[in-house]
């Protein structure tokens, strides 16, 4: 397969990631998106978050898609020992698919690997399932995120070409965060209505954003350097890697609702990530 996933057509994203991780290609969510007249969606791109057995030789995919969101489809005969869908419904794996129906439950009606990317590896392994979960627990079914879709493969190819798993998780999350409606502007404190200072100590209120750190505040204290860095995706400080690691756990944990993260933890035993 040779044509582009920037014009509309799914093919391999680019093998080499941004170097400064952010995804300057990534289309307009206003871009037509690939169907017939009966409704049927054909080669559009996407990759399995998750998938689960249904019945005998069924599996229900949760997919996520670049131009629909996470959809979530039928994969009739799928674990049968001859089916062509076996090998190919793999996380991490960039796919041409095609489903139809209306209901919430659509059916696959093709998917194609595509290739193009490298194989996510040990530690790297562990954070694409990291990334996998967050998608699951805090994007709505249905929902198009172009912007994110594009920022979830760059993410894939830093990961898999080894580029420091702490870094690019924090752009990932903060990224997440924004696309999905709930990143405040760390750029401005909440308490003044003025711009944060880089000298000065915060906590960011998940709700409303930066104010000035008390002593009574048991929220994590960060730096105003590192809200700005962050805003910036500059993380070359170690200060502001340390602190934003904490900050960002804090912000997930109240955005999931006190929904535990399976391979969060699992991050934080083996990596401290």
């Amino acid at each position: 397969m040779t044509t582009n996933w920037q014009d509309g057509a799914a093919v391999p994203p680019p093998q080499v990631p941004p170097t400064s991780g952010s995804v300057a290609s990534a289309p307009s969510a206003r871009r037509p998106r690939l169907a017939t007249r009966d409704g049927r969606i054909l080669g559009q791109p996407g990759f399995v978050l998750h998938s689960y057995p249904y019945k005998e030789t069924s599996l229900i995919v949760d997919l996520f898609t670049r131009d629909y969101g996470r959809v979530a489809l039928l994969a009739k005969g799928a674990k049968r020992p001859h089916s062509q869908l076996r090998g190919v419904l793999q996380t991490f794996q960039p796919l041409a698919t095609g489903w139809a129906g209306k209901s919430e439950l659509r059916t696959l009606t093709g998917a194609e690997w595509v290739g193009g990317m490298r194989p996510l590896e040990k530690g790297a392994l562990l954070c694409g399932f990291y990334l996998n979960e967050l998608l699951i627990k805090l994007l709505a079914r249905d929902d198009p995120h172009p912007q994110l879709f594009h920022h979830y493969v760059a993410t894939l190819n830093q990961l898999a070409h080894g580029e420091p798993a702490p870094i690019v998780l924090r752009k990932f999350e903060r990224s997440l965060l924004k696309e999905t409606g709930v990143a405040t502007d760390f750029t401005t404190c909440t308490s003044t209505r003025g711009a944060v200072d880089a000298a000065r100590q915060y906590v960011v209120d998940p709700e409303r954003g930066p104010r000035p750190a008390r002593a009574d505040d048991t929220w994590p204290r960060v730096s105003g350097k590192t809200l700005l860095d962050m805003e910036r995706e500059d993380y070359g400080d170690s200060a502001t890697q340390s602190q934003s690691k904490t900050l960002m756990r804090f912000l997930l944990a109240h955005h999931l609702g006190g929904s535990p993260l399976n391979t969060r933890q699992i991050l934080i035993d083996l990596m401290q990530l």
